[in-house]
């Protein structure tokens, strides 16, 4: 069955047939990008079953605006955003003060820069950036969202996830150029 007819199963009859399909087709995605973000095996799968009741506590409100699994790391997204928030005020992972007034921000470091860089090489320098950069960048790069939609799950402006792109690349620059330019 695909996810559509699924939902709608799950919505009139409540089966646990039907939870149990989406939470199987999903949680492990949802786990991956917890865990890649957080680094933290216990806190990834605590932050799964949350999600998912978060998920199924507001199914029927899913409009088919976009694809469920869109809906869904929306959801996952936002959850890691507002747990970064609040488990790292001090850092500001996504504060207000980062929104310059530019009308277009220029982009030092080319997105080929980090694409060129190499695989390990960059897994090291995502695993040593701050939590909020990292997603940042993930979402840009690995899940191709673009910046509209990541200014839409992080309820930002597009001024801000570009200047927040920019200073997370160049972040990630100077960590690749401390972190093997010695070795």
């Amino acid at each position: 069955m695909r996810d559509l007819e699924v939902i709608n199963n799950y919505l009139e009859t409540q089966a646990t047939k039907c939870f149990n399909l989406l939470y199987s087709r999903y949680a492990s995605k949802i786990y991956g990008k917890w865990h890649t973000i957080l680094k933290d095996e216990a806190l990834a799968e605590d932050a799964t079953q949350e999600i998912f009741m978060k998920i199924f506590l507001n199914l029927s409100r899913f409009e088919e605006k976009a694809k469920f699994s869109t809906w869904i790391y929306s959801i996952t997204y936002n959850f890691c955003i507002d747990y970064l928030r609040r488990k790292q005020k001090q850092e500001n992972v996504f504060s207000d003060d980062e929104i310059e007034k530019a009308p277009e921000i220029a982009d030092e470091i080319s997105d080929e820069a980090l694409i060129e860089m190499e695989v390990k090489h960059l897994k090291n320098v995502l695993d040593s950036m701050p939590a909020g950069d990292r997603a940042i960048l993930l979402m840009k790069y690995q899940d191709d969202m673009s910046i509209k939609e990541i200014a839409d799950t992080l309820n930002r402006s597009e001024s801000a996830v570009k200047m927040k792109i920019k200073r997370a690349k160049e972040k990630a620059q100077k960590l690749k150029e401390e972190l093997f330019t010695h070795n």
